[in-house]
């Protein structure tokens, strides 16, 4: 490490094997994270409630992403403060792991609402206890040149957990229950590798951040660091419009498409989304580290995921969710893979890495709480699928739009 202005910069490249070791336990993590809320926690409320399911599974998801917003960039800041031989993120990464899967555990036994929800709400602590560490690690090891590239990689784990998840859940085993252990079962298992095989270096006493945790510590002022504000917001408003246009998939190919088995049509479309992602999310990342520059194609990105939302506002054939669902792929592996590696070089402090992750996960985590929110008075008021789809256009464009305003970036 050499020092670079204010922050601390990595100067060495990772290697593929750390690389890999990251991807999968970023695919066990994303498994556990997006199965439940595409699949099982569908199914689950679905048996549970079926006259209610959209309000009550906008209330599981909602409740759930709150608790994320919050336990986020808490345990962002305690990494940051986390000493010991062990170093700060990988005990943050194993520990965060096996207290997700004993939220799983629990949400695999209820039989209410309420229980589901909290079973849930117990999940997402360990799981973004785990992300905290997890994207910490990039800023923390990874050089500036190689940042998007090993984004990208790190970017398809991120569909690839939802298509591996549902396969497992749908074909491996037999009920919701045990989908639910299973997941938990593998996020403990992939986390794994990394933190035994790779170095966690020991940050000494004078670089840690030793300062009390305050409620103000948590605040980033966009009028001193405008930068760091304009990545939030346009961070947060793509992924409002993903989570707009995505959390009632399952309903919209029954209700609106007709399509006769509506789970095997989330798992086709999550199939070619994810075909999608793996075209663009490397490939983005490679040519956005050597074209050096950022915000070019983080707007290219959201636009073409706007054009995927478009088309879904005008036709509700499964030809053209089909076509969508690719299109949509094209742009987010692009998109979470340049935009990923933006954000890291527009971090405050070296510090307080994983604290301001968690800080711009927040932007990541809010939308699932407002995507029900928004998206569930739309669907029953204001134009049903195709106002939904319009809504989730919209939103996607504008932050597409407002990431040139962030200027020390090119």
């Amino acid at each position: 490490m050499v020092m670079d202005g204010p922050r601390t910069e990595p100067r060495i490249r990772v290697g593929g094997g750390w690389t890999s070791g990251l991807v999968l336990a970023n695919l066990g993590l994303y498994m556990a994270f997006l199965t439940p809320i595409q699949v099982l926690l569908a199914e689950q409320i679905d048996a549970i409630d079926p006259s209610g399911k959209e309000i009550a599974l906008g209330w599981a998801t909602g409740v759930g992403a709150l608790v994320a917003v919050v336990a986020n960039p808490l345990a962002g800041a305690l990494s940051d403060r986390t000493g010991g031989r062990f170093g700060r993120r990988h005990p943050w990464i194993l520990g965060g792991a096996v207290a997700g899967a004993a939220g799983l555990a629990v949400t695999a036994g209820q039989s209410t609402v309420v229980g589901v929800t909290l079973g849930w709400c117990l999940a997402q602590l360990g799981l973004n206890a785990m992300l905290a560490g997890a994207n910490a690690v990039v800023p923390d090891r990874v050089p500036v040149a190689q940042r998007a590239a090993v984004s990208g990689w790190i970017g398809i784990p991120q569909t690839l957990g939802l298509v591996v998840g549902a396969l497992l859940v749908t074909s491996v085993v037999t009920d919701t229950a045990a989908g639910y252990r299973l997941l938990a079962l593998l996020v403990v298992l992939c986390a794994l590798p990394f933190v035994c095989l790779t170095r966690d270096p020991q940050v000494p006493r004078e670089s840690r951040r030793t300062t009390a945790l305050r409620p103000g510590a948590f605040w980033v002022s966009p009028r001193a660091h405008p930068d760091f504000g304009w990545a939030w917001l346009t961070r947060f408003l793509v992924m409002l419009g993903n989570a707009i246009g995505t959390l009632y998939l399952l309903y919209f190919l029954k209700d609106a498409v007709h399509y006769a088995d509506p789970d095997e049509g989330v798992l086709i479309l999550t199939l070619l989304y994810t075909a999608g992602v793996v075209v663009t999310a490397v490939a983005g990342g490679i040519v956005s580290d050597r074209w050096g520059r950022r915000r070019a194609l983080v707007s290219m990105s959201s636009v073409v995921m706007a054009a995927a939302s478009l088309l879904l506002t005008f036709w509700h054939t499964w030809p053209v969710a089909t076509a969508a669902a690719l299109l949509l792929g094209l742009g987010f592996g692009a998109y979470i893979a340049v935009d990923q590696a933006l954000i890291t070089q527009v971090l405050p402090s070296a510090g307080d890495r994983a604290k301001d992750l968690g800080v711009i996960n927040i932007a990541n985590s809010a939308p699932q709480v407002l995507g029900p929110a928004l998206a569930a008075p739309v669907v029953a008021y204001a134009g049903g699928y195709a106002g939904l789809y319009l809504t989730s256009t919209a939103v996607t464009l504008l932050g597409g739009i407002l990431v040139w305003r962030i200027r020390s970036v090119p």
